[in-house]
């Protein structure tokens, strides 16, 4: 399977035709068109159509796109997989899956595929990323991970349902709570005692990556709810980098930009990173085994690190050279 940028994942309601519009040129490494949450019952056959005729009729040259589709517990489930790959499935790089409870769940969806691609004559497969977003979802994280190394692409941590799932109390989606939080020990002089607060989503968030990291798989955080709090999605997102993930969710296109930057490697870093590279290539010329820079030594796993990094920089730049090109080209047709 291909390995795609996942820095920032803009998600495009299917109901909303002016919306869909716009996605490919909104500056998103994967724009996901929604069949399920964003869309009202009985706006889901529309939907399906709109993102269908989306699918084939906009150019997404500059970006993957995946649909959501609902979930496998609905009755609008299996329409979604046939009509939407039957008819678009050459033009779709992944099908994601909500609530993902068991690998069961990704096997019936994987079959389905299989099945789709062979009588469309679809030559490159499509991925799957799934939700993990209940309680099940995360009790079984590691054999889900594990489901279907061939399809399988991305976990993402769907904060929402997980909390209704966990029936916690909180209503902030992707947020911290005053809640989650612990107070020092009073003082014998009395006085005041400080609150520190927590990540109420610290573990699940672990959890999952480390499922995901152990299986080659792309650990994604989930949504940010409040877009007018720039610096809270900010926060959420380099929490989510330290703990692993290599992307984030945009509610808005607001929040895309700032995805984007939380989790493109900054220039210090790359150009350390291209100097591990060369003195290990000055090492190898000279017949040195052991290679140190600046003060520390640089091992097998410095230089995966190193050229995966890397690799990541020079897909930045072609997915941002075409979605330069496609603006440009964009504009010129409208004149």
């Amino acid at each position: 399977m291909p390995h795609h940028l996942h820095r920032s994942e803009l998600a495009v309601p299917g109901s909303n035709e002016r919306m869909l519009e716009r996605a490919p040129d909104a500056g998103a490494d994967v724009v996901f068109l929604d069949l399920e949450d964003a869309v009202a019952p009985d706006d889901k056959v529309q939907a399906r159509l709109n993102v269908i005729a989306a699918l084939g009729d906009l150019d997404w040259s500059a970006c993957s796109v995946s649909v959501r589709i609902n979930g496998l517990d609905t009755y609008w489930c299996y329409r979604d997989i046939v009509d939407v790959v039957e008819q678009a499935g050459k033009n779709l790089d992944a099908i994601l899956i909500p609530k993902v409870s068991s690998a069961a769940d990704v096997h019936l969806v994987a079959t389905m595929l299989e099945q789709i691609e062979a009588a469309m004559g679809i030559k490159d497969p499509i991925a799957l990323y799934v939700l993990i977003e209940t309680a099940a979802g995360m009790a079984n994280v590691e054999t889900i991970a594990q489901s279907h190394p061939e399809r399988l692409e991305a976990l993402v941590f769907g904060v929402a349902d997980y909390a209704a799932s966990m029936q916690s109390s909180t209503t902030n989606i992707g947020g911290v709570s005053a809640d989650y939080s612990v107070l020092t020990d009073p003082a014998e002089e009395g006085g005041e005692r400080e609150a520190f607060w927590g990540d109420p989503w610290h573990y699940a968030i672990a959890r999952m990556a480390v499922a995901a990291r152990a299986n080659g798989l792309r650990p994604i955080d989930g949504p940010f709810g409040d877009f007018s709090d720039p610096e809270g999605y900010i926060s959420a997102a380099r929490r989510a980098a330290m703990l692993g993930c290599e992307g984030k969710w945009a509610i808005h296109p607001s929040q895309v930009d700032l995805a984007n930057e939380v989790f493109t490697p900054a220039e210090h870093v790359v150009s350390r990173t291209r100097r591990i590279l060369e003195e290990m290539e000055i090492a190898a010329s000279e017949g040195r085994g052991a290679v140190s820079l600046d003060g520390r030594l640089i091992d097998a796993a410095s230089i995966r690190m190193a050229e995966n990094l890397l690799a990541k920089v020079e897909q930045i730049g072609e997915r941002d050279a075409m979605l330069a090109q496609s603006r440009s080209e964009r504009e010129a047709a409208s004149k």
